[in-house]
Protein backbone atom coordinates (compact mmCIF):
# COMPACT_ATOMS: atom_id res chain seq x y z
CA UNK A 1 0.00 0.00 0.00
CA UNK A 2 1.55 3.76 -1.40
CA UNK A 3 0.66 6.87 -0.30
CA UNK A 4 1.69 10.57 -1.74
CA UNK A 5 2.10 13.01 0.42
CA UNK A 6 1.28 16.49 -2.41
CA UNK A 7 2.41 18.94 -0.02
CA UNK A 8 5.67 18.47 2.47
CA UNK A 9 8.33 21.41 3.20
CA UNK A 10 11.12 18.88 3.78
CA UNK A 11 13.67 21.54 3.13
CA UNK A 12 12.98 24.03 6.19
CA UNK A 13 15.28 24.01 9.18
CA UNK A 14 12.93 21.61 11.05
CA UNK A 15 14.43 19.03 9.57
CA UNK A 16 18.10 20.22 9.14
CA UNK A 17 19.14 17.56 12.01
CA UNK A 18 17.47 14.08 10.14
CA UNK A 19 16.09 14.66 7.23
CA UNK A 20 17.38 10.98 6.13
CA UNK A 21 15.03 9.53 8.93
CA UNK A 22 12.12 11.54 8.21
CA UNK A 23 12.47 10.32 4.68
CA UNK A 24 12.88 6.30 5.74
CA UNK A 25 10.06 6.98 8.09
CA UNK A 26 7.57 8.42 5.46
CA UNK A 27 9.20 5.16 3.37
CA UNK A 28 8.49 2.54 6.13
CA UNK A 29 4.64 3.96 6.09
CA UNK A 30 4.54 3.37 2.12
CA UNK A 31 4.66 7.38 1.81
CA UNK A 32 7.08 6.85 -1.38
CA UNK A 33 5.85 9.73 -3.14
CA UNK A 34 6.52 13.49 -1.76
CA UNK A 35 6.01 16.89 -3.27
CA UNK A 36 7.85 20.20 -2.21
CA UNK A 37 6.30 23.21 -2.71
CA UNK A 38 8.51 26.68 -2.25
CA UNK A 39 8.65 29.11 -0.22
CA UNK A 40 10.52 32.05 -1.04
CA UNK A 41 14.01 32.87 -2.70
CA UNK A 42 15.67 31.92 -0.15
CA UNK A 43 14.15 28.61 0.22
CA UNK A 44 15.08 27.65 -3.07
CA UNK A 45 18.83 25.91 -2.59
CA UNK A 46 17.09 23.94 0.78
CA UNK A 47 14.99 22.90 -1.56
CA UNK A 48 16.77 21.64 -4.56
CA UNK A 49 19.15 19.79 -2.26
CA UNK A 50 16.85 17.70 -0.63
CA UNK A 51 15.35 16.78 -4.32
CA UNK A 52 18.62 16.12 -5.54
CA UNK A 53 19.47 13.72 -2.51
CA UNK A 54 16.55 11.59 -3.04
CA UNK A 55 15.20 11.45 -6.18
CA UNK A 56 13.02 8.16 -6.56
CA UNK A 57 11.03 10.12 -3.41
CA UNK A 58 11.05 14.41 -3.46
CA UNK A 59 9.78 16.12 -5.91
CA UNK A 60 10.10 20.06 -6.86
CA UNK A 61 7.27 22.78 -6.78
CA UNK A 62 8.80 26.08 -7.47
CA UNK A 63 6.84 29.31 -6.72
CA UNK A 64 6.64 32.32 -4.32
CA UNK A 65 4.17 31.77 -1.06
CA UNK A 66 1.77 34.80 -0.78
CA UNK A 67 3.01 35.29 2.60
CA UNK A 68 6.33 36.33 0.77
CA UNK A 69 5.05 38.50 -1.46
CA UNK A 70 6.80 41.79 -0.91
CA UNK A 71 7.59 45.37 -2.90
CA UNK A 72 10.40 43.74 -5.01
CA UNK A 73 8.20 40.11 -5.87
CA UNK A 74 8.55 40.86 -9.55
CA UNK A 75 11.94 41.06 -9.39
CA UNK A 76 11.79 37.82 -7.44
CA UNK A 77 9.27 35.73 -9.54
CA UNK A 78 12.03 36.41 -12.51
CA UNK A 79 14.54 35.21 -10.89
CA UNK A 80 11.97 32.12 -9.35
CA UNK A 81 11.35 31.70 -13.39
CA UNK A 82 14.96 31.23 -14.08
CA UNK A 83 15.31 28.45 -11.68
CA UNK A 84 12.05 26.58 -13.08
CA UNK A 85 13.42 26.94 -16.67
CA UNK A 86 16.43 25.11 -15.58
CA UNK A 87 15.67 22.53 -13.45
CA UNK A 88 13.11 19.34 -13.41
CA UNK A 89 10.02 20.94 -11.74
CA UNK A 90 6.62 19.42 -11.23
CA UNK A 91 4.18 22.18 -10.40
CA UNK A 92 4.16 25.92 -9.68
CA UNK A 93 3.70 26.68 -5.76
CA UNK A 94 2.51 27.47 -3.35
CA UNK A 95 0.88 30.64 -4.39
CA UNK A 96 -2.37 32.26 -4.02
CA UNK A 97 -3.50 34.50 -1.48
CA UNK A 98 -3.08 34.55 2.21
CA UNK A 99 -5.45 36.97 4.41
CA UNK A 100 -4.81 35.68 7.78
CA UNK A 101 -1.30 37.10 8.52
CA UNK A 102 -1.27 40.50 6.39
CA UNK A 103 -4.03 42.19 4.37
CA UNK A 104 -2.64 45.03 2.99
CA UNK A 105 -0.44 43.38 0.30
CA UNK A 106 -3.70 41.88 -1.19
CA UNK A 107 -2.79 43.62 -4.46
CA UNK A 108 -0.03 42.19 -5.03
CA UNK A 109 -0.91 39.09 -3.89
CA UNK A 110 -3.32 39.16 -6.37
CA UNK A 111 -0.72 40.09 -9.12
CA UNK A 112 1.94 37.64 -8.00
CA UNK A 113 -1.05 35.22 -8.09
CA UNK A 114 -2.01 35.64 -11.11
CA UNK A 115 1.37 36.04 -13.01
CA UNK A 116 2.22 32.53 -11.46
CA UNK A 117 -1.01 30.98 -12.63
CA UNK A 118 0.50 32.56 -16.05
CA UNK A 119 3.53 30.06 -15.84
CA UNK A 120 1.30 27.42 -14.92
CA UNK A 121 -0.68 27.88 -17.86
CA UNK A 122 2.41 28.07 -20.31
CA UNK A 123 4.34 25.29 -19.02
CA UNK A 124 1.61 23.03 -18.59
CA UNK A 125 1.97 22.48 -15.29
CA UNK A 126 -0.15 21.97 -11.80
CA UNK A 127 -0.60 24.82 -9.77
CA UNK A 128 -0.50 24.66 -5.98
CA UNK A 129 -3.30 27.23 -4.48
CA UNK A 130 -3.18 28.32 -1.02
CA UNK A 131 -6.39 30.17 0.52
CA UNK A 132 -5.85 31.00 4.14
CA UNK A 133 -8.67 32.93 5.00
CA UNK A 134 -8.99 34.28 1.30
CA UNK A 135 -11.01 31.33 -0.64
CA UNK A 136 -13.49 33.63 -2.11
CA UNK A 137 -10.54 36.52 -3.62
CA UNK A 138 -9.38 33.34 -5.09
CA UNK A 139 -12.50 32.10 -6.70
CA UNK A 140 -13.19 35.54 -7.68
CA UNK A 141 -9.25 35.59 -9.18
CA UNK A 142 -10.49 32.38 -10.92
CA UNK A 143 -13.50 33.08 -12.69
CA UNK A 144 -11.48 35.02 -14.77
CA UNK A 145 -8.11 32.82 -15.09
CA UNK A 146 -10.08 28.94 -14.81
CA UNK A 147 -9.81 27.34 -18.51
CA UNK A 148 -8.70 23.56 -20.10
CA UNK A 149 -4.82 25.16 -19.31
CA UNK A 150 -5.28 25.58 -15.67
CA UNK A 151 -5.08 22.35 -12.98
CA UNK A 152 -4.36 21.67 -9.50
CA UNK A 153 -4.69 21.39 -5.99
CA UNK A 154 -6.36 23.78 -3.52
CA UNK A 155 -3.68 23.30 -0.45
CA UNK A 156 -5.45 22.54 3.03
CA UNK A 157 -8.78 23.21 2.22
CA UNK A 158 -10.95 24.75 4.88
CA UNK A 159 -13.76 25.88 2.89
CA UNK A 160 -17.47 25.64 3.08
CA UNK A 161 -19.60 22.34 1.35
CA UNK A 162 -20.51 25.05 -1.08
CA UNK A 163 -16.92 26.28 -2.13
CA UNK A 164 -15.88 22.53 -2.31
CA UNK A 165 -18.56 22.18 -4.79
CA UNK A 166 -17.55 25.06 -7.01
CA UNK A 167 -13.99 23.80 -6.89
CA UNK A 168 -15.26 20.46 -8.10
CA UNK A 169 -17.17 21.94 -10.94
CA UNK A 170 -13.69 23.23 -12.31
CA UNK A 171 -13.12 19.85 -13.08
CA UNK A 172 -9.22 19.87 -12.97
CA UNK A 173 -8.80 20.86 -9.50
CA UNK A 174 -8.75 18.52 -6.09
CA UNK A 175 -8.73 19.56 -2.87
CA UNK A 176 -6.00 19.20 -0.46
CA UNK A 177 -6.74 17.49 2.75
CA UNK A 178 -4.26 17.32 5.69
CA UNK A 179 -3.95 16.77 9.56
CA UNK A 180 -7.06 19.40 10.64
CA UNK A 181 -9.25 17.02 9.42
CA UNK A 182 -8.75 15.13 12.37
CA UNK A 183 -9.05 18.01 14.68
CA UNK A 184 -12.08 17.83 17.37
CA UNK A 185 -14.17 20.56 15.73
CA UNK A 186 -12.99 20.29 12.05
CA UNK A 187 -15.89 20.72 9.95
CA UNK A 188 -14.04 18.72 7.32
CA UNK A 189 -15.32 15.66 8.15
CA UNK A 190 -18.72 16.49 6.97
CA UNK A 191 -17.25 18.38 3.56
CA UNK A 192 -15.25 14.56 2.98
CA UNK A 193 -18.46 12.68 3.65
CA UNK A 194 -20.22 14.89 0.53
CA UNK A 195 -17.55 14.96 -2.26
CA UNK A 196 -16.13 12.01 -3.95
CA UNK A 197 -12.75 10.64 -3.44
CA UNK A 198 -11.72 11.20 -7.30
CA UNK A 199 -11.61 14.74 -5.85
CA UNK A 200 -9.51 14.45 -3.16
CA UNK A 201 -5.39 14.28 -2.31
CA UNK A 202 -3.31 13.51 0.54
CA UNK A 203 -1.39 16.12 2.02
CA UNK A 204 0.73 16.60 5.22
CA UNK A 205 1.90 20.28 4.75
CA UNK A 206 4.82 19.38 7.41
CA UNK A 207 6.13 20.34 9.67
CA UNK A 208 2.94 22.19 10.09
CA UNK A 209 -0.52 21.08 10.91
CA UNK A 210 0.17 17.75 12.61
CA UNK A 211 -2.79 14.96 12.71
CA UNK A 212 -4.56 15.21 16.03
CA UNK A 213 -2.43 12.54 17.83
CA UNK A 214 0.60 14.79 17.07
CA UNK A 215 -0.78 18.12 18.10
CA UNK A 216 1.99 20.18 19.71
CA UNK A 217 4.82 18.55 17.37
CA UNK A 218 6.50 18.47 13.99
CA UNK A 219 4.16 17.47 11.52
CA UNK A 220 6.05 14.69 9.08
CA UNK A 221 5.41 13.11 5.76
CA UNK A 222 4.84 9.52 7.71
CA UNK A 223 1.67 10.87 9.34
CA UNK A 224 -0.09 10.66 6.32
CA UNK A 225 -1.47 7.59 6.64
CA UNK A 226 -3.50 8.93 9.65
CA UNK A 227 -5.59 11.42 7.44
CA UNK A 228 -5.90 8.52 5.17
CA UNK A 229 -7.20 6.28 8.19
CA UNK A 230 -9.61 9.07 9.19
CA UNK A 231 -10.98 9.62 5.28
CA UNK A 232 -11.52 5.45 5.40
CA UNK A 233 -13.49 6.08 8.63
CA UNK A 234 -15.58 9.00 6.98
CA UNK A 235 -16.41 7.14 4.00
CA UNK A 236 -16.63 3.77 5.41
CA UNK A 237 -14.23 2.08 2.81
CA UNK A 238 -11.10 0.41 2.95
CA UNK A 239 -7.77 2.41 3.81
CA UNK A 240 -6.23 0.31 0.68
CA UNK A 241 -9.09 2.50 -1.63
CA UNK A 242 -8.40 5.43 -0.03
CA UNK A 243 -4.64 5.07 -0.46
CA UNK A 244 -5.24 3.63 -4.04
CA UNK A 245 -8.02 6.75 -5.37
CA UNK A 246 -5.81 9.42 -3.93
CA UNK A 247 -2.42 7.59 -5.65
CA UNK A 248 -4.41 7.99 -8.78
CA UNK A 249 -5.28 11.43 -8.21
CA UNK A 250 -2.11 12.50 -7.22
CA UNK A 251 -0.36 10.89 -10.10
CA UNK A 252 -2.37 12.39 -12.51
CA UNK A 253 -2.10 15.67 -11.77
CA UNK A 254 1.69 15.71 -11.52
CA UNK A 255 1.69 13.25 -14.85
CA UNK A 256 4.33 10.93 -13.33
Amino acid sequence: MQFTDTHTHLFLKHFSEDIENVIQRAINNGVTKMFLPNVDKNTIADLLTVTKKFPDNCYNIMGLHPCSVKEDFETVLEYIENIIDTNTVYGIGETGIDLYWDKTTLDKQILAFRHQIRWAKEKSLPIIIHARESLSEILAVMQTEHDDKLFGIFHCFSGTLKEAEQIREMQNFKLGIGGPLTYKNSKLPEIIKNIDLQYIVLETDSPFLPPIRHRGQRNESAYIVEIAEKIAEIKNISIQEVAKITNENSWKIFNI
